[in-house]
């Protein structure tokens, strides 16, 4: 008898998250690392994923939102929580309330911050997004009573294309990071994201915050990928079209099939986080087989050529993979003109979210 299709699956693979956890915590030495799970830890499940975090011995975590942090707050009650968004006038009680930690980015911040609790200083060595300029830090640091008051954990930095690790601008931004936090000596220093984390002491600093990397994405531009894949999204076959003569399929009639052909349409579609401008371009697999993404992607439902699938191998039920280890990722989101941070976080809150643990 036939089976009732799974529907669409993301399944996150607990036990490769916290070996990636600890390849990067391996690396950070002799400094730290945290893990960054902003946005719902990379659309993976910041409860879930936190927990496993926590497991392995994970103690500083980075959200971006008061909301974000006041979720992990209940998952991590005994956790280190930075918040990049930093202390607001709309959330700086609530921050103090939680015990997070404000990544401060103004003089604005600091002075809300003064006396609430400990925090994070984030100096602009050359981004121009969140920061103290050089000119700020510099006034800050002839602002003795506002100093007195500032309990710091770290000074950090965020670089710009410490993808590319021979770019010249992160040696620039290092240069301007050494030359800024000197008027803080003696507080700890993190600067290096998944890429920095992996590259070096001096990308590193004393703590790493690995984000991408823990989740199976390679943070690096053009090198191989040193991680291990965490995510699976697959989604089932719904019905299975044969091809007698040459017909459209989807909308816009943007794809043209030439029989003899199979068409198996399958249940995700944008709505899902599956991009839209992945139709005529994209690529699924059929149990470990390759198959091209035909015809527009629409809200519900996508269609693939399963032509060159043996037929007795491909069912309506069965389920295809859109990102798993046939077809990585990074090879999904450069397909769709993207990077592996936006395929990740965009996946759709109706998929079912499976989590697999063994260890």
């Amino acid at each position: 008898m036939p089976t009732e299709p799974r529907p669409a699956t993301l399944r996150v693979d607990l036990d490769a998250l916290a070996r990636n956890y600890r390849t990067l915590r391996e690396r950070a030495k002799p400094g730290e690392c945290a893990a960054v799970v902003k946005a719902d830890a990379y659309g993976l499940g910041v409860e879930r994923v936190a927990r496993r975090l926590l497991r392995e011995g994970c103690r500083r975590f980075f959200v971006a939102t008061l909301a974000e942090a006041q979720t992990l707050r209940a998952v991590a009650p005994d956790a280190e929580i930075a918040v990049f968004e930093g202390a607001l006038a709309s959330t700086a009680d609530a921050l103090a309330k939680i015990e997070a930690r404000p990544v401060l980015s103004t003089l604005e911040q600091i002075e809300r911050w003064r006396g609430r609790g400990r925090a994070l200083l984030h100096l602009d060595s050359g981004i121009n997004r969140l920061g103290l300029s050089a000119a700020d830090a510099a006034a800050l640091a002839d602002r003795r009573e506002l100093l007195a008051d500032l309990k710091l954990d770290f000074v950090m930095t965020h670089l710009a294309c410490a993808d590319e690790p021979e770019h010249p601008l992160n040696a620039e931004q290092l240069a301007r990071f050494a030359q800024m936090r000197a008027l803080w000596p003696g507080v700890r220093t993190s600067i290096g994201n998944s890429a920095g984390t992996l590259l070096d002491g001096a990308h590193r600093g004393d703590l790493g915050r690995p984000g991408i990397a823990l989740y199976g994405g390679n943070p690096f531009a053009s090198r191989p990928n040193p991680m291990e894949a965490v995510a699976t999204l697959t989604a089932p076959i719904l019905q299975i079209r044969d091809i007698a003569e040459p017909a459209t399929v989807g909308y816009g009639a943007t794809y043209v099939a030439t029989p003899p052909a199979r068409i198996a349409v399958v249940g995700i579609g944008y709505a899902d986080g599956y991009p839209r401008n992945l139709g005529n371009v994209g690529t699924a697999a059929v149990r470990g087989r390759r198959v091209p993404v035909v015809g527009r992607v629409s809200m519900d439902l996508l269609t693939v050529d399963v032509g060159a699938v043996p037929q007795d191998e491909v069912h309506v039920g069965d389920a295809v993979e859109l990102i798993g280890p046939t077809v990585g990722v990074d090879e999904v989101a450069a397909a769709a003109g993207t990077i592996s941070y936006e395929i990740l976080t965009g996946m759709g809150r109706r998929l079912v979210r499976e989590y697999v643990e063994a260890d």
